[in-house]
Parts: structure tokens; sequence; C-alpha cells
């Protein structure tokens, strides 16, 4: 797709048809070759590529630094949450920089997904990889040899062939953008050995800026990164971790489903969403029982036939109410900005999981949630996990302390942002007022002597037992199991029964979160002592745990994301109207709504009311291009709903 700009105004020189002539009286020669030269990098600022081409009127943290930097040939290492706008960190420099931008990407859903919203804005974009027609592919290789695109999307498995390297080698290129960086750490949680490979673009390209980015990565991850990817002393640009927008809720399981259809019916009718579970089977069986209460719900996970996994990841991503029950195998590329919520049926493995996976919520920065339920279940299951995987015992030794630090964070009685960022190096200061702990009192109990009980009988019991079994001591509960061991006999037998099943296993917990005790999963979750018990046991040590409900809690508060919220009742009409307008303007291209216009667009719209083009161009996500293909249809949209006359759609 070219530009439809005039030559006065054009990014690049090449693309008002004099290339040549400026090649030579410049004496330029092709950077790819090794020479210093950025011909034309500020024709334009990249302020006014941002407001022309993406429709916005500034910068937002670091992005103007980190562009500056691009496009004077720096490299970078770039952290930014999910939302906050990476994306245009490398296509701006790809639109002002001479040459065409390569942009490595993990998944085909994402290249397919962010080259239609760059079509749709007017900028070349393509694809290549194996969805691709063999004369499709031959298309977009001749456009890239006549300088005829402006970004390309590749896979690290696609830039490792020698047809793509040659390519490459056969024409300019502008930079290359490696995008979900940490895919390259092997200790990260999605690591990718595909994206080793990609340490020899600084090799074979030395001139060619490369900027990595991703929105997860702690500080080993980030020197990994660095290290894995060559670059070196590339500075690195953090614009925060914080998502504001989220609100994280945490429960502990007490029906799960039936604490997770309180909130889904509570709060996100009408909602896309993304449900996490830890098996495909368990994801099997809550998409069903979703259906069943009346939810558009799709399974996806490994175990599915390829097509009906494209399938149900489509609907998804073209659909404005579906929900997604996925295992972990579900997200990572997803650019759908208005899922509402995620939730977790059960513990992430490490809080980066945790954090990556609540990150696909509310990527358009509107308010959406992050809920969860968790159980001391998920913990031995996730144990167990690790226990029979390959990885070697430095490996399992940090995978294990990264279920410690989730667990932990799930236990918190205070906010739970500080926590949440300070595992990234992050401080945050005070409370954020957007989490379950800051929004409802959490109310504490001295646990000092229940705890020393549990201790004690654990103890008692020769560290041999699962949670299951010692309540049963605690409790006094005779059968044939404690009878073979002699068990009754014990000064624990029976001396718990100020606590009920559900208290007990709520202390255990707690205890195993604050590293008293330790579940070992070579005896099938027997639970041992720790070190850090000792002073508990002698007295010299009390200790407050949180005090769970009795019974399942309520939904959380309602969030700010619903329409109701979104928008006033009055301007309820007008706002399904646009969404509608939307939804069949996106159908008759076959690409997502979202490719059109994103929520937070359409509230302008609803807030402003623009009644002219020139109205229309102010508002945010509105560029020149969509404002040519929209403007009209959504200004008649305005107009019919306002039940006013049919505005004039030009000024003057």
């Amino acid at each position: 797709m070219r530009w439809e700009i005039p030559a006065s105004a054009c990014l690049r020189v090449r693309r008002c048809g004099c290339a040549v002539r400026r090649r030579k009286k410049c004496g330029r020669t092709p950077r790819n070759s090794g020479a210093l030269w950025y011909h034309a990098r500020m024709t334009v600022a990249p302020e006014s590529v941002l407001k022309r081409v993406f429709g916005y009127d500034a910068f937002r943290g670091p992005q103007a630094e980190i562009i500056a930097h691009t496009i004077e040939g720096g490299d970078a290492l770039v952290l930014m949450p999910t939302g906050g706008g990476k994306s245009l960190c490398f296509q701006i420099p790809s639109l002002i920089r001479e040459g065409v931008g390569v942009v490595v990407s993990p998944l085909i859903a994402l290249m397919s997904d962010q080259v239609d919203a760059l079509r749709q804005a007017g900028v070349r974009a393509a694809y290549l990889n194996s969805t691709l027609s063999r004369n499709e592919y031959e298309a977009v290789e001749n456009a890239v040899r006549a300088g005829e695109l402006d970004i390309l999307y590749l896979s690290p498995e696609g830039l490792s062939s020698d047809r793509v390297r040659n390519l490459l080698d056969e024409c300019e290129i502008a930079l290359f953008a490696i995008d979900e960086a940490h895919c390259v750490s092997q200790w990260g949680h999605d690591f990718r050995p595909e994206y080793l490979g990609l340490s020899s673009l600084g090799e074979r390209f030395p001139r060619i800026p490369r900027i990595a980015l991703t929105a997860t990565a702690d500080e080993p991850t980030q020197k990994e990164i660095v290290e894995r990817l060559g670059l070196g002393h590339a500075p690195v640009f953090i614009s925060g971790f914080d998502r504001p927008n989220i609100r994280y809720h945490v429960v502990p399981k007490a029906n799960a489903r039936g604490q997770l259809l309180a909130f889904l019916k509570g709060n996100h009718r009408g909602d896309a969403g993304i449900v996490y579970c830890l098996s495909r089977k368990k994801v099997d069986e809550t998409a069903t029982w979703l259906e069943s209460e009346g939810f558009q719900a799709l399974p996806y996970h490994a175990g599915l036939d390829t097509h009906v996994r494209e399938s149900h990841q489509n609907t998804f991503v073209h659909g404005d109410a579906v929900v997604i029950v996925a295992t972990i195998a579900f997200g990572m590329g997803i650019d759908k900005p208005d899922v509402r919520f995620v939730a977790h049926l059960d513990l992430p493995k490490s809080i980066e999981a945790y954090y990556q996976e609540t990150g696909r919520a509310g990527r358009d920065g509107l308010p959406s949630n992050a809920w969860m339920a968790y159980g001391l279940q998920d913990v031995i299951t996730l144990r167990q996990m690790i226990d029979g995987s390959e990885a070697n015992e430095a490996r399992k030794r940090l995978e294990s302390r990264k279920i410690d630090a989730i667990l932990g964070f799930c236990e918190l009685t205070a906010c739970r942002r500080p926590t949440l960022l300070g595992y990234f190096g992050e401080h945050y200061e005070g409370q954020c007022g957007n989490c379950d702990n800051c929004l409802e009192t959490v109310q504490t109990w001295d646990a000092t002597e229940p705890a020393r009980k549990a201790l004690s009988c654990v103890y008692r019991t020769g560290q041999r037992f699962g949670v299951g079994y010692v309540i049963d001591i605690l409790l006094g509960k005779t059968n044939e199991r404690v009878r073979r061991f002699g068990h009754e006999q014990l000064s624990t037998f029976g001396i718990g029964s100020e606590l009920n099943v559900q208290q007990w296993r709520s202390v255990f917990r707690q205890l195993i979160a604050r590293g008293l005790l330790r579940l070992d999963i070579e005896g099938y979750g027997a639970l041992t002592l720790t070190d850090e018990c000792r002073p508990l046991l002698r007295g010299d040590a009390s200790i407050e745990l949180r005090r769970d409900a009795l019974k399942a809690k309520q939904a959380p508060k309602r969030a700010r994301s619903n329409v109701d919220e979104v928008v006033s009742a009055a301007d309820e009409p007008l706002w399904s109207a646009l969404r509608e307008l939307r939804r069949e303007l996106a159908q008759a291209q076959g690409v997502p709504p979202y490719v059109v216009f994103h929520d937070a667009t359409l509230r302008a719209l609803v807030a402003e009311r623009p009644k002219t083009l020139n109205d229309l161009a102010g508002m945010p996500g509105v560029g020149e291009k969509k404002l040519q293909r929209y403007g009209e249809a959504f200004l008649r949209a305005i107009a019919s709903a306002d039940e006013s006359p049919e505005p004039a759609v030009t000024d003057g």
C-alpha cells in the first residue's frame, strides 16, 4: 500500500520519486556496505509523524528519547509495559530513516495484526512467513527489493534462512527491531531457542541500529538480553512497569468456579477476556462450563488441532465479547487492546509470568481487571511440574524460588503494587488504591498459637505427610491410616479443634508462603520444617496471618471498564452505535474492530461529539489515512445519534 500524501510532505526523499537523482547528487553509498549515512534522517519531525500517521499529539514517557536515539543509529534495549507504546519506538524511526524497518516477531498472529493496523494508518507494511502462498511471498520479496515497503515483519526462524538473509543483503535496512526480546533469555518464562540466532545480526549488519523491546524482564533477564543479542553498551530505556489501569484482585480458592462466575457476572458481562488454567483438561472443562453459563467461551491449548486454535484465536481477536480459556500457550503477541479482564483459575508459575499474562488486559489504557484464585494444591502441582522437568538443578532451584515469590505475592496484606513492581527493580511509594488490599479492609489475626500447633504436628508426625493428613491429626480424626501409624497417641492429636479444615488450610498455606514450612515434592507433598520456624517454635516470636473468608468472597468492586462507567447512561446509544459501525467497517475489510479505532478513540468521540472533519482530526488515534477512510461515516453516526441534522463534513 503506497502513501497518498503530497511530495512536499514526504518522509523520505525516495517517496517523491527523486531517490536516484538525490542519491547521486549526495554521493550516498548503501548503509549496508558499512558507510555511515543518515540521509534525510530528520526530514520531518517525529512528532509530525506521530500526529499525521497515528493520530496522537504527544509522546509518552521516554518514547521521544528512544525514537531520537534510534533515528541517530543507536542500539537500545527498551522495557515498556504492555500498552505503553513500544511499537511506536521502532515504527516511527522506520518511517523516518532511509530503508525498510525489519521487525522480528515471535508469532504469526502478531505480525498479521500489526500489519493490518499499519496499513489502516497508511503505512506500507508486510510480512514474510509460512502463511503466504508462493506468489504472495515473492511479491513481498519484490516489494522489499524495490524499496516499496516501510516495515517488514519476520519470524526469528524466517530471519535465519539464507533466502531471507540474502534478500536483506540486497536492500537498504532502516533498523532491526527485536520484539518480545525476553524470549532470548533461557532463564525467562517464554524462552525461544530461535531467538539465540539473532545475535548474528550485529555481525552481519554492523551499521544497522538494533532495538530490542519487551514488557517483561527482571534485572538478570535484562542482562541476558544484552549479552545474547550482542547489544554491548546499548542504553537501557525503562519507562516503568506500572499498569495503573489494571485492578489486581487475588482470592484463596473456595469453590473457584463459583468465585469466577461471581466475578464475571458482577463485572464483565459483554466483555472480552482471558481465563488461564494450568492443564488442558481444565481448559476444556472450564470453557464448556462457561458456555453453559451464557458466555461465549472458547478453549485454546497446544493439544487442539492447529486449525481449531487458529479459528478460536481469530474469533477472539475479531469479537467484542469472546472469552478465551487457555493455558499459557495463548497470549504472547495478541495485539487486542480491549481485553477487559484476565482471570487465573490456578496459580501462575512466577510473578514474571503473572505480570506478562495480566498485562494482556487493558492495552488501550482503559480500566481493566486482573483476578486470580489460588490454593495450596496449585503450589504442589507447580513444584511437581518443575521436579519432573528435564531442567538442571540450578534451573529447578530458580523456578522453585519463583513459585515462592508468587505465593508470597498472593498472601500479601498490604498494597500489592509495590511487591509486584519491586520484583522488576522498580520502587513504588504509598498505596495504589486500585488493588483488593487497598479497596477492601484486610483482616489479620494473631495466629501464634495455631501456627505453633501446626509446626509441632508436622514435626511429631515425622515430616512425612501432606497438609490433609496433618490437619486430620490436629482435628482428632480417627481413620485407618491414622491408626496404622499410631498417631492417635501423639500429643498433637486433636489439639486444633478451635479451627475448621478451611481455616487450617489457610494457616498451612501462609506458613509455606512465609518460608516456615516447605513442600517436599519428592515426598508427594510432604511438609517439612525450615530453620526459619525455630524462633516461633521456641516462643521467641509471634506471627500474624490474614484471615480468609469462611465462604467465597463476593465479586470485587465493579470495574470502571464496564459500559455504564466508560460512558454515561445518556451516552450509551451513541457508544453502541459507534461500536456497531466500527464492527461493520472492520468486517467488510476482514480486520479486527480495534484496527479501525480503539475503544479509547470511540470514548473520545462520545465525549467530544465532533461535527467536522477538522474536529475529528483532533481526536486521539485519528490519523490522516483513517480520517479519509472513516471520517464521514463516523460524523454521520454521531449526528444521527444526536438526532440533529446531518453535519457538514468539511470546514469553511
